[in-house]
């Protein structure tokens, strides 16, 4: 029996890509909740009131998002105060742009990832699906850290890698170091509202 080289490499393929559109997200609808939850990047530092990302994204989806972002914060302490926050806005997403103040303080790579997992299967027990964004290292060429994807791997649930990186790369687009500015946070919305496209939710 001849073995058909194409469709062999076709099926290969369709399970890649059955594998990859399992990360898919559910479709929000005009009345659900976006729950952005970090710290200083989420909470807005460097901009003013109403230009932080989950205001501009709010905008952009004409969808109710919460901003839930503590200056500051490490993630043990976002891991303390996130189940109450989920409890008491129910959201139908999660994102989660958290652990920037773990690398910056150089704290434990391997608390640091338990405390993102547990984050997200604090969510996913309550059955709201998460979108996370990597936070890159410090250094001359920026990139997220290596534990975001491998977290995301992990869990299952969609990651951008690139959008943070690419803003605070630019130094047009930062207030300091470490923080977006006005046009910034503009892009970083716009970049979440793309990201959350691609993946089904909007």
């Amino acid at each position: 029996m001849k073995i058909n080289v194409l469709a062999i490499l076709l099926l290969v393929f369709a399970l890649f890509t059955c594998s990859d559109s399992s990360k898919n997200l559910s479709p929000l609808s005009s009345d659900a909740t976006i729950l952005a939850f970090g710290d200083s990047l989420t909470y807005g530092t460097g901009a003013n009131k109403g230009e932080d990302y989950p205001a501009l994204l709010s905008k952009l989806a004409n969808i109710t998002v919460i901003n839930a972002g503590v200056p500051g914060e490490i993630s043990s302490k976002g891991l303390e105060r996130l189940p109450k926050i989920l409890d008491e806005h129910k959201p139908d997403l999660l994102i989660l742009i958290h652990g920037g103040n773990d690398i910056l303080k150089k704290l434990s790579r391997i608390e640091q990832k338990s405390n993102l997992s547990a984050m997200i299967e604090s969510a996913k027990t309550r059955n709201i699906e998460v979108a996370m964004l990597g936070v890159p290292e410090p250094g001359i060429f920026l990139k997220s850290s290596e534990l975001y994807e491998e977290i995301a791997n992990e869990t299952n649930i969609p990651i951008e890698l690139s959008l943070l990186p690419d803003i605070l790369g630019d130094n047009s687009l930062k207030s300091d170091f470490a923080h977006p500015n006005a046009d910034g946070y503009q892009l970083l919305a716009e970049g979440i509202f793309e990201f959350l496209e691609d993946y089904d939710a909007l």
